[in-house]
């Protein structure tokens, strides 16, 4: 069979042209999202070999220090915290209660100022869910005043107390009024080792509730001891003996005519809070402090 005419009077072959079809649907190994995934996956791994890393090269100190870094509003006082761990500890030569002078500051001693905005370093605004009133606070300070000076007369006056005068101390606290009962190496309020009250003793005792009786305050009462123990502590210890005492006290001002519903805490504390801290066995560290405490009032009052 003889070829076919060229077009045009050539006889060139006619052009073949090849038509290439993609199929769509295996495109995904030629984009771009495995490599983002790649690079969040590498990237926490360096998260994770980096804190493995961290636990492994620091101690506690550091960790928390690191820890409060990332926690800037987290409000922690002599931490050695991150930022806050020079000379000072974060502190100013000046400061007290921590409370520092800079600009890394993270308190104000306005929070610390007392109610009638004066007073020292120990005066606050009574117990927690309480504000103590300044009128009421003024009245107890005036009563408390007047009552020590009317239990120092009548132990003037009476030829038998007067010899305890020097066993009686008034101190004023945070608290209120405290009058302790003290010991010494030639009188004991109470029998040695007992709860025994001394008959002198008892009447003092007696004398006080009966000048607090018609007070308002409540009272609290907290047994001491020196350091001198029993044979037998499973039998008898200070513990019991300061406890013994102080409630062989209440008894005493109850039956005085001081209502029980007065008595706010009855505590022992042994030989805990010397009274002459270098010698635990000083007799004068046996005593019996009854406490007329400041009336609360509450909030807005």
């Amino acid at each position: 069979m003889a070829a076919a005419r060229a077009p045009h009077g050539n006889n060139q072959p006619p052009k073949i042209i090849y038509k290439k079809i993609y199929i769509e649907g295996h495109g995904g190994h030629h984009g771009g999202a495995w490599k983002v995934a790649y690079a969040d996956f590498v990237t926490a791994m360096m998260a994770f070999f980096l804190l493995m890393w961290l636990l492994g090269a620091t101690n506690e100190k550091q960790r928390k220090a690191l820890a409060d870094y990332f926690a800037p509003t987290l409000v922690e006082l002599k931490q050695n915290s991150a930022g806050s761990n020079g000379i000072f500890g974060g502190d100013s030569i000046t400061a007290r209660d921590n409370y520092p002078h800079g600009a890394k500051q993270t308190g104000t001693r306005s929070m610390t100022i007392p109610v009638n905005a004066n007073g020292g370093s120990q005066t606050g605004s009574g117990q927690a869910g309480s504000m103590r009133n300044r009128e009421i606070a003024a009245q107890d300070a005036k009563n408390f005043t007047a009552m020590h000076r009317r239990i120092e007369q009548e132990m003037a006056a009476s030829p038998k107390l007067s010899k305890l005068a020097s066993h009686v101390r008034f101190v004023r606290t945070r608290d209120g009024l405290r009058i302790d009962l003290v010991d010494d190496a030639d009188y004991s309020m109470f029998a040695l080792g007992t709860t025994q009250l001394d008959p002198q003793a008892a009447t003092l005792i007696g004398m006080i509730a009966d000048t607090v009786k018609t007070m308002p305050n409540p009272i609290m009462i907290r047994g001491h001891t020196d350091s001198l123990g029993y044979g037998d502590p499973m039998a008898m210890n200070n513990w019991m003996l300061s406890s013994g005492r102080a409630e062989a006290t209440r008894r005493r001002l109850e039956s005085g005519g001081i209502p029980e519903t007065r008595f706010y805490r009855i505590e022992g504390v042994a030989d805990r809070e010397p009274m002459i801290a270098n010698t635990p066995t000083d007799p004068r560290n046996r005593r019996v402090a009854i406490t007329l405490l400041y009336r609360a009032g509450a909030f807005g009052e």
